[in-house]
């Protein structure tokens, strides 16, 4: 009789990982839960205070702050693995599931599909020749050993990936290895995981290696399965339904998506939106359903394909992403930091980067060169960026996978400031208080062209009050807007002041927050 451990790897969303778990342990099945170290410590507490006494649950017993391409993400698969494989003796299957994956058959559905083939359902491409990288790296994620993020320490990664070109630092692939990619989202017999684990105790240097290759989530599992298993017990494909757009970024599922979604030849889909309230209800109470036949098709993809490049009315398909998605999404929370030092607001979201794990990007609607992941061109342009901003906003919370982000504005955008504020989004406001001497004052009016490189000193000391008064006023501006979720830093407060602030506002521990607070070159000019 099939019994199925789910492997899930979560980060946020605590009431939905809570009836995920309670819905399909329901069926009978069991679920290992790994949720993202970096993640906020009273969603974890409120996860396990609802799912500590449900014997059909576990715990990954380390846990892992997770960040995309890093081996981070395999090992804390390993460890729900390793969690699932001890605590369930009973579990036949191990399902990988994430926390916006959903069921599209019923449980009956699912049991009967796994016992019809006694099989492992993992995606194993050949790494060289199948062509299943489209874009990036691609021999070079493994051959190079890469100890940066490319997403959060783009100038490192890359750094180190030409320090090591010109040195020659090539390295060879562990031996007996055939190196194979595909997705991460697999489905395993008990008696292969058993053999994973199994390998990986006796070859140290393969796990060596994979450590420092770049997005191992795609190749780990894809390669050591096949090394194990005959190739007659692999179906190389997923069971969980999953679209990509035209911009590298996967398909996000609304409502009136239930019959399409029915109607694949998967058992789960990837990813739902978390405003689908009606989606998620309609899909937990199927999945419980008996006695229920589906007619399936294998045409998702080509009906999502074919419906987007010729558009159509309404949320499902459209020409482009930014023309619909026109709200940043209800539970996601957007942190502005306003200030007129750039380079301030700048050292401090690269310190909360550093510190708090948040993601952020400096002032992209301000200046024309902040860095920004390929986002389909929407990024290219000031203009582009600003006509459609909530929409740029939304796709930088698909592409970090995170639903708490951190942006860089002037403190004279209010109609910007002012906008996010009426999207759906929780929104707050940092604004930096600076102290500006007359030599700030003076670089600021040569750069923005209010004197020039030979003017002379009483020409300038006349415009110093207008330009002082100037800078002055946006901020106070911002003030007299009295908006929610307003707070202050000023550098001539203390850093226990500026940690209170810092604390209400990203929301973290105080001990981080004072962290953050002392950097001791926040302010320098």
């Amino acid at each position: 009789m099939t019994k199925i451990a789910f492997i899930l790897l979560c980060h946020k969303d605590p009431e939905g990982i809570i009836a995920q778990a309670l819905r399909l342990t329901a069926a009978g099945d069991f679920m290992a839960i790994h949720f993202d170290a970096r993640a906020n410590p009273a969603d974890y507490a409120r996860i396990r205070a609802a799912l500590d006494g449900n014997p059909q649950v576990t715990f990954a017993q380390r846990r892992i702050k997770c960040g995309w391409g890093e081996w981070s993400l395999v090992a804390a698969t390993l460890e729900a693995l390793k969690a699932a494989e001890q605590q369930f003796p009973g579990a036949t299957h191990f399902y990988m599931l994430s926390g916006d994956c959903m069921p599209i058959k019923t449980a009956e559905h699912v049991h009967a599909r796994l016992e019809a083939e006694d099989v492992d359902y993992i995606e194993s491409f050949d790494f060289h020749s199948s062509g299943w990288i489209k874009t990036g790296l691609k021999e070079d994620r493994l051959i190079y050993r890469h100890w940066f993020n490319e997403r959060q320490q783009k100038a490192w990664f890359y750094r180190s990936l030409d320090w090591q070109k010109k040195l020659g630092l090539k390295r060879e692939i562990p031996a007996g290895l055939t190196m194979r990619i595909g997705s991460q989202w697999w489905c395993l017999r008990r008696r292969t995981v058993e053999a994973v684990l199994e390998f990986i105790k006796k070859r140290p240097d393969v796990t060596r290696f994979f450590k420092t290759t770049w997005i191992p989530d795609e190749t780990y599992f894809q390669t050591l399965v096949p090394h194990l298993v005959p190739e007659q017990d692999i179906r190389s494909r997923t069971l969980t339904f999953l679209v990509f757009t035209d911009y590298g970024m996967p398909v996000t599922f609304y409502n009136d998506h239930y019959d399409l979604l029915l109607a694949q030849d998967y058992l789960f889909a990837r990813k739902i939106s978390p405003d689908a309230m009606g989606l998620k209800e309609r899909l937990g109470q199927l999945y419980l359903e008996t006695g229920r036949s589906f007619a399936t098709t294998n045409d998702g993809r080509r009906q999502f394909e074919f419906l987007t490049t010729r558009g159509r009315v309404g949320r499902r398909f459209a020409p482009r992403f930014w023309e619909v998605e026109t709200s940043i999404g209800r539970d996601r929370t957007l942190m502005l930091v306003a200030c007129k030092k750039w380079h301030v607001a700048k050292r401090l979201v690269d310190r909360i980067g550093q510190v708090a794990g948040l993601h952020g990007a400096h002032y992209l609607f301000n200046e024309d060169a902040t860095d920004l992941p390929d986002l389909g061109g929407l990024q290219t342009t000031l203009a582009k960026r600003m006509r459609h901003r909530r929409s740029l906003v939304r796709m930088l919370f698909e592409f970090w996978e995170t639903d708490r982000l951190i942006l860089c504005v002037d403190p004279a955008s209010v109609e910007l400031i002012e906008d996010f504020y009426r999207d759906r989004a929780k929104v707050r406001l940092l604004d930096i208080d600076c102290s500006f001497s007359d030599d700030y004052l003076i670089g600021h009016a040569k750069r923005v062209g209010l004197a020039g490189p030979q003017g002379s000193e009483a020409a300038i000391a006349r415009l110093l009050p207008t330009i002082r008064a100037d800078v002055r006023f946006d901020s106070e501006r911002l003030r007299d807007l009295n908006l929610a979720g307003l707070f202050t830093m000023r550098q001539e407060a203390s850093p226990e002041e500026n940690a209170a602030a810092l604390a209400a506002f990203l929301e973290v521990p105080a001990d981080k927050a004072r962290e953050i607070a002392a950097t001791d070159y926040l302010f320098v000019d």
